[in-house]
């Protein structure tokens, strides 16, 4: 991954950058020290994930969008059931042990960056074990949407917990090959992820607009 594109990721996932606030390639240029090719490919990636929209000439941060999100919950949940249940007919042991590794390698003096990193790794690694390479692809897709979302998300060390507790059960039925209690695991996390990651933005609507951060719903 080009280094401007990983900064840039970073400053909006963080809020550094805020939705709303107008990019130019030259602006971009000067602040991280780059040529203009990188940039441009930069912006054109992340927005892919939605991060920027082009704007004429001009680019902008993405707002935050309510109904994308459950939007992208609900494909989320259709890929990911689907994903599990072909991952469970012939579980791999070999990629569950990392999964498992995965899991095991956050723990409490973790930086926030590592828990989200993990979390995005978990649910694409997992869709991997199906071996559909659309699936995969689509589960990446997703969780790459939902990024600044989960960002601001992993603020809450309680919520944290429960989605790895989650995890945890998710791949034990995995390793076990134990499809029907993996897709419902899946499903019912997922729903519990939307709804904690909805409330925690509508809870914090007040505050985060003082802090000059656009959450719309269309």
């Amino acid at each position: 991954m080009d280094d401007v594109e990983e900064r840039l990721r970073n400053a909006i996932l963080s809020l550094e950058m805020r939705p709303g606030d107008r990019l130019t390639e030259r602006g971009v240029e000067a602040r991280f020290a780059a040529s203009r090719t990188p940039v441009r490919a930069a912006l054109f990636r992340l927005e892919a994930e939605g991060l920027v929209r082009r704007e004429a000439r001009h680019w902008s941060v993405a707002p935050i969008d309510l109904d994308e999100i459950e939007q992208v919950f609900a494909y989320r949940l259709a890929n990911e059931v689907a994903a599990a249940r072909i991952a469970c007919a012939q579980p791999p042991r070999e990629q569950c042990a990392r999964l498992s590794a995965l899991l095991g390698s956050c723990d409490d003096d973790s930086p926030r960056e590592r828990w989200h990193q993990a979390g995005l790794d978990f649910h694409i690694d997992l869709a991997a074990l199906s071996g559909n390479l659309f699936l995969t692809r689509a589960v990446r897709d997703a969780m790459r949407r939902l990024s600044r979302a989960r960002w601001i998300e992993m603020r809450d060390d309680a919520g944290r917990a429960r989605a790895w507790a989650e995890h945890s059960e998710i791949l034990a039925a995995t390793e076990r090959g134990d499809g029907e209690t993996a897709a419902n695991l899946i499903a019912r996390h997922i729903d519990a992820s939307r709804d904690r990651l909805l409330a925690t933005l509508r809870d914090d609507r007040r505050g985060l607009a003082a802090r000059g951060v656009a959450i719309t719903a269309a």
